[in-house]
């Protein structure tokens, strides 16, 4: 069992915080690279399809992470939240190499003219996990572990 008063007072805010921002940067890799979708010179860019395919359950594990981090922070205290919010991290980081390659491909295979907003796409990427790592730190520094708390392909059996 967490000291979970211990918790409480000494960070869930901060670790809220940064999710939320994680998950700010992800919704506008999320609207960027769909976007692509509807442009007719970008609707088939090799890697985007692919990277979806990992950008979804990416962005699922981000607004899980911010809900159990919610939670925390309004007083809840099972160790179940805790872990779901862990697991919810390391599945998120996962799928975020992923979501990595797609945007280098999709990078790699862009006409000129779309290479410099790939790019921007590619800098929110950056933030996203940027702050999602920050807030594994944060979690870490409060003495929860962050090892084996991963689902199974990234999914939950319920």
């Amino acid at each position: 069992m967490y000291p979970y008063y211990f918790y409480r007072v000494n960070g869930w805010e901060q670790v809220l915080s940064l999710l939320r921002q994680s998950l700010y940067a992800e919704e506008m890799v999320c609207a960027m690279s769909s976007e692509l979708f509807h442009i007719p010179e970008t609707q088939d860019l090799e890697g985007n399809r692919e990277m979806h395919d990992h950008l979804v359950p990416a962005s699922y594990h981000r607004v899980t992470a911010v809900g159990s981090s919610q939670r925390l922070v309004n007083g809840e205290q099972r160790s179940s939240i805790v872990e779901t919010l862990v697991a919810c991290i390391n599945n998120a980081e996962n799928q975020d190499t992923e979501v990595r390659a797609g945007l280098n491909t999709m990078e790699e295979n862009a006409s000129s003219e779309y290479k410099p907003f790939i790019n921007m796409i590619i800098q929110w990427q950056g933030q996203a996990e940027a702050y999602l790592s920050q807030a594994k730190e944060s979690i870490q520094t409060m003495g929860v572990s962050l090892n084996g708390n991963e689902q199974q392909n990234g999914e939950y059996n319920y």
